[in-house]
């Protein structure tokens, strides 16, 4: 467990009444969808208690289940209450942190924002299925299925249409909000499995990585011992 440091506008509204927030993730290394809140809260200073659960264990859906009947990770416990999905999480966090402008201040950015934010909640399957998140591994070329390839290319439009658009400052809508925090998962498949991108994206792709609540996860994911060994043969196998 570890708790973040607190953003100064948050700390002076909170005053002694601190709010506790618990989110419970899966391993750094493989849980994408843990990975989009847990860069998020830590991007803006938002302080909450890690709590992590090893995925692909025996005792993995009881544990969860300790949290979210839906059995799956990421859960967010705000004062009790329990939030279990990662664009949920995100938004009650948007409400609750208005302050902070987690998604983009202008109305039809932050229409934009949500659009692409909900297209990746729910589409890319192949992307999802072929190229599972790695951060440790490196498997260049593995996972091009037609689908996948598809996928990238739709993702690829959406960083240069967000970037031409907004992207003044580096990011897909000027400063890190949301949406990256949402596209960091892609941009560590990408990285695993050797994605070559326009110079321009490229870029993009390294300020995200660069970016300390990235490199916050990264790091830990680097520093796990946990293995998922089906899901780490399903990839080493493809392109056999």
């Amino acid at each position: 467990m570890q708790e973040t440091a607190i953003h100064p506008a948050i700390a002076a509204l909170m005053k002694d009444q601190r709010p506790s927030l618990k989110l419970v993730i899966g391993n750094k290394n493989y849980s994408s969808w843990s990975m989009r809140p847990w860069v998020l809260m830590r991007a803006f200073g938002i302080p909450f208690e890690e709590i992590r659960i090893l995925l692909g264990q025996a005792d993995t859906t009881s544990k969860i289940a300790d949290y979210s009947l839906a059995g799956k990770v990421p859960v967010l416990i705000a004062n009790e209450h329990v939030i279990w999905d990662s664009l949920a999480i995100c938004e009650y966090l948007a409400e609750q942190f208005s302050i902070l402008n987690l998604w983009p201040q202008d109305v039809l950015a932050r229409a934009h924002a949500r659009s692409i934010c909900a297209e990746m909640h729910s589409g890319f399957s192949s992307l999802r299925f072929d190229m599972p998140m790695n951060i440790k591994g490196r498997f260049p070329g593995k996972g091009r299925t037609m689908g996948a390839q598809a996928d990238i290319g739709r993702i690829c439009e959406i960083w240069e249409d967000c970037m031409a658009r907004y992207g003044a400052h580096g990011y897909l809508f000027g400063a890190f909000s949301i949406a990256d925090a949402y596209f960091a998962p892609v941009v560590m498949r990408f990285r695993t499995y050797g994605v070559a991108l326009a110079p321009a994206l490229e870029a993009y792709a390294d300020r995200v990585i660069a970016h300390p609540a990235v490199a916050h996860w990264i790091h830990g994911a680097e520093m796990e011992t946990e293995t998922l060994p089906m899901h780490d043969a399903r990839i080493e196998r493809q392109g056999e």
